[in-house]
């Protein structure tokens, strides 16, 4: 049974920082592409960042330079550091794991980032 269970969300001021993690059980980690993705309210869901398992990164422009994706294959967990956060910031923060046509997600965490 694959899980996918994140943790770290909160309530934070702007200009603050939160620290995401996303623990996975139940899949090969090291061979899964990691995502986190997030969904505001009245808002299509949008990647924010990815990692592949060589470690190599990408970024949506809204949080390049304040955003930092990694992985720990030995503890199969995924962060997200989220620095200098915005208002606009506020969603449901959501894990996800790919590789080849399998693709599992977590039940969400809620961020929410106070002006």
């Amino acid at each position: 049974q694959v899980q996918l269970v994140e943790s770290g969300g909160g309530l934070v001021q702007a200009g603050g920082s939160l620290r995401l993690s996303c623990a996975a059980s139940g899949i090969t980690f090291n061979f899964y592409t990691m995502g986190w993705y997030r969904q505001a309210p009245g808002k299509q869901r949008e990647l924010v960042a990815h990692i592949i398992p060589d470690g190599r990164t990408n970024y949506s422009d809204s949080v390049k330079g304040r955003f930092t994706i990694s992985r720990d294959n030995a503890q199969n967990t995924v962060y997200l550091q989220m620095n200098s956060l915005e208002p606009e910031d506020t969603a449901v923060y959501y894990c996800a794991a790919s590789f080849l046509r399998r693709d599992y997600w977590g039940q969400g965490t809620q961020v929410t980032v106070s002006s």
